[in-house]
């Protein structure tokens, strides 16, 4: 009988030897929060993972036995737990780690991991991004005052600091942020993207963005500098991601209705509807906006809807589809001559000038978690979208003759895909990640320009209703078609607990084409025409190659590190404007692609959420830079810009942010009272440093203010905010002569300019009321002269203007 009993003693051991088994669970904070990335420490085999995104976690597999886990959160008090694996999958019940509570003397103080400022930096690894070393900012909309209704973006860019911003309109309708020296326009310089896919018109040949989500639907707005060229792609300005609100997952719906009226006819209707039930969430918004704007010819008619809806298959698996809509109607005012500003900004010489864009982007995502260390995310997107301008384009100081209009049609189509992985793992018991990628792009873009109708109305179309080029009344007609591919790597390495170094590379594959026609005509000097010519054109450039960066961070203390990093840019030539005809505006027609780096060292930290600091110098290198330069037309005699690759330039420049809560710093009390105030500069010494043409050589470049400041005070409670923000942005040239003025005013010098606002809100039960003054001083000023729509000429910006909102949340 002991025999017996030995024997299967012998063998229960032998086979719970050979048998393996996992642990999941979810870790909460008290109020049933989850609680990402929290540590979970296997003390038996001194292994480390971590919760995903979710909460989540997931052992590797384990032989069966006793082990001691360690759940620990910033903030929270740890847990010590026994788990027996004696069967293939224990799922634990719910880890709820309550917050941690210090009594220091007489006063109790609560840990809060959360950031108590509205911009944070990003963390290592943000969701399937990894940003280790590089220069970083979220921006947290929820808590700003701001004008949302316009998507003001003085106000809510107002803590990232070196940003030319572009005030086009009083809608908002379209955003212009330039960093670092770069163009503003339509946010050209960036890879921007909306819930991590693409939103612009095409990623390479044409790569602005016509549609910006309004503002009442982002959650955050997630800002990497040039380091974001290895895994966004190699634009030199870097990445603008908009990351949307989510479905409330405690409630089944979720309505919250905003109303704002404001100055100029403004009405800004925005409803969102969201909820969770069982495995499937939802989230989706209308937007409606309306308004006449400050000067004459300025309507607009904004109408923009989205939806996001998911399903979670598994604790793993989750797969989402969104669809975004927009259309919008605007009649632009054209600009004035420096004369005409100075004398009447508030008039308008253009009453047939309209625009009107039609935009739909749709996106699948898969998200999977393998286990708690290792995530895969794979977003397929699309766009199906149109753009038209229509009117007199001629320069500024000649009157519309109230004859056949200009009309610019385009036509964009785009579908892609980009997987990535990213996995976390320890070595010498210190955490090390990386993130591996692949992306494949095709686009195609078709334009037409011609002659139109001599209407006065949004009539978007062609003279005799054809845009053939065998009909005479069509310039162009040209059709774009492009390929992209791009494979790319990034690892974290943690040498120390204090040093980190991040290395990465990318490669690229881009092919692009122009296939179409363009018309030459020339008139004799009584305005005869006296030739009439349609020249085909086939081209194609196609390259690969390989670009890298590497990015260090240093631990100085708890709360405080430091940060360098060089990336590698690489911005190919726009094809799409390339044979557009204005009077204003030329290409060449041999533009090279531009090449170059971003390099920047900084100190950055948040001490208690009193006390917020970012600040570092950079240097940005371009060769062949695009430029713009001032030519004669040698039949008319009339000034334009003459677009080409003017030289090398480079950008040196100093960003610093920095803000303080004043009531945390004087007093050691938990108070939901704040009273702080920030400071924003930057320093901006952009020139040409090398040129076939001595007219450029030394010569600041163009759009690139060299002081840039905003600061501000904010004072409120659980209930209530106000703040106050002052902006300056130094003078600057627009052209790469440094022309100080023109006629015809699409070049010249944009001067000093400030600005003043103030917002607030109050917020009691389901109830918040928003009110504000934009440009309190009533400063008449513009930050732009264009050299099209919606000009050309000096774009005024608006003056004193007062906005008031009312938030429902049911």
């Amino acid at each position: 009988m002991k025999i017996k009993l030995l024997s299967i003693f012998l063998l229960a051991t032998v086979l719970s030897i050979g048998q393996t088994g996992q642990v999941s669970g979810t870790v909460t904070d008290e109020n049933g929060n989850l609680l990402q990335y929290t540590t979970v420490f296997i003390k038996n085999i001194d292994k480390v993972i971590y919760t995903n995104s979710h909460g989540y976690f997931n052992t590797p597999k384990l032989p069966y036995g006793n082990y001691t886990f360690q759940f620990y959160s910033l903030g929270h008090q740890q847990i010590i737990d026994s788990i027996d694996i004696d069967q293939p999958n224990i799922i634990t019940n719910t880890v709820v780690l309550k917050s941690l509570i210090y009594n220091l003397d007489e006063f109790e103080v609560n840990q809060d991991n959360s950031n108590g400022f509205n911009v944070r930096k990003m963390r290592a690894i943000e969701g399937v991004m990894i940003t280790q070393g590089k220069k970083s900012e979220a921006i947290a909309l929820e808590k700003i005052d701001a004008n949302k209704a316009t998507n003001l973006s003085r106000q809510v860019y107002a803590k990232i600091p070196g940003l030319n911003i572009w005030e086009s309109d009083g809608a908002g309708i379209q955003i212009g942020l330039g960093g670092r020296g770069l163009n503003p326009s339509r946010n050209s310089n960036f890879n921007t993207r909306q819930n991590g896919y693409d939103i612009s018109a095409d990623a390479l040949g044409y790569p602005e963005s016509y549609y910006s989500p309004p503002t009442e639907a982002i959650e955050e707005i997630q800002m990497i500098r040039g380091a974001a060229s290895l895994q966004f792609g190699p634009q030199f300005g870097g990445l603008i991601n908009f990351k949307l609100k989510e479905a409330n997952p405690k409630k089944r719906l979720e309505t919250i209705v905003r109303q704002t009226v404001g100055s100029f006819g403004l009405s800004n209707t925005f409803i969102s509807l969201g909820g969770k039930n069982k495995s499937w969430t939802y989230y989706s918004y209308g937007n409606y906006k309306v308004g006449d704007d400050w000067r004459p010819n300025s309507s607009f008619d904004v109408r923009q809807g989205y939806l996001n809806i998911k399903k979670r298959f598994n604790e793993k698996s989750v797969l989402g589809i969104e669809f975004t809509k927009m259309y919008y109607l605007a009649q632009q005012p054209g600009g004035l001559t420096d004369n005409q500003f100075e004398s009447y900004p508030d008039t308008s010489f253009r009453s047939r000038n309209w625009f009107s864009v039609d935009w739909n982007l749709a996106a699948l995502n898969f998200d999977h978690e393998f286990n708690s260390n290792t995530k895969l995310n794979s977003r397929t997107f699309g766009l199906i979208a149109s753009r038209k301008s229509v009117g007199y384009l001629d320069q500024i100081n000649r009157i519309d003759p109230m004859q056949e209009r200009n009309l610019i049609s385009g036509d964009f189509q785009n579908i892609g895909n980009e997987t990535r992985l990213v996995h976390l793992y320890e070595k010498n018991k210190l955490p090390w990640a990386f993130v591996v990628g692949a992306r494949i792009y095709k686009g195609f873009s078709n334009s037409v320009q011609g002659e139109a109708n001599n209407l006065s109305g949004p009539d978007f179309y062609f003279t005799n209703n054809t845009s053939s080029i065998s009909s005479d009344n069509i310039e162009t007609n040209y059709s774009f078609p492009s390929l992209n591919f791009s494979l790319f790597a990034e690892h974290i390495f943690n040498l120390t607990e204090k040093l980190s170094i991040t290395p990465g590379l990318r490669y690229e594959y881009i092919a692009t084409s122009a296939n179409g026609d363009y018309r030459i005509t020339y008139n004799d000097l009584a305005g005869n025409l006296i030739f009439d010519t349609v020249t085909n054109v086939q081209r194609e450039n196609n390259r690969g190659f390989v670009i890298g960066g590497i990015g260090l961070n240093y631990k100085l203390s708890e709360d405080i590190e430091a940060y360098a990093n060089y990336s590698q840019n690489y911005r190919s030539v726009n094809f799409t404007d390339m044979q557009i005809r204005n009077p204003n505006f030329r290409i060449d027609p041999i533009l090279k692609d531009e090449i170059g780096f971003n390099s920047d060292i900084g100190i950055r930290g948040n001490i208690d959420n009193k006390f917020y600091l970012d600040a570092s110098v950079f240097y940005l290198f371009y060769n062949n830079r695009i430029g713009t330069t001032i030519e004669v037309d040698s039949n008319l005699y009339n000034t334009y810009q003459y677009r080409t690759n003017i030289s090398e330039s480079r950008t040196i420049g100093l960003e610093t942010m920095v803000e303080a809560d004043w009531f945390k710093i004087i007093s050691h009390e938990n108070t939901k009272n704040k009273f702080s105030s920030f400071l924003n500069f930057a320093y901006n010494n952009a020139k040409y440093t090398s040129s076939d043409q001595t007219a450029f050589y030394g010569k600041d470049v163009e759009l690139v203010p060299p002081i840039v400041l905003k600061t501000g005070l904010s004072i409120g409670n659980e209930h209530f905010s106000l703040s106050y923000q002052y902006s300056f942005t130094k003078e600057h040239y627009s052209d790469a002569t440094n022309s100080t003025s023109s006629t015809n005013a699409v070049v010249g010098l944009i001067p000093d300019y400030k600005t003043m606002d103030i917002s607030g809100k109050i917020n009691y039960k389901k109830f918040q009321i928003e009110f504000g003054v934009n440009n309190l001083s009533n400063e008449i000023y513009f930050t732009r002269r264009a050299t099209a729509y919606p000009g050309p000429g000096i774009i005024p910006s608006q003056p004193r203007n007062f906005y008031l909102g009312i938030q429902i949340t049911l």
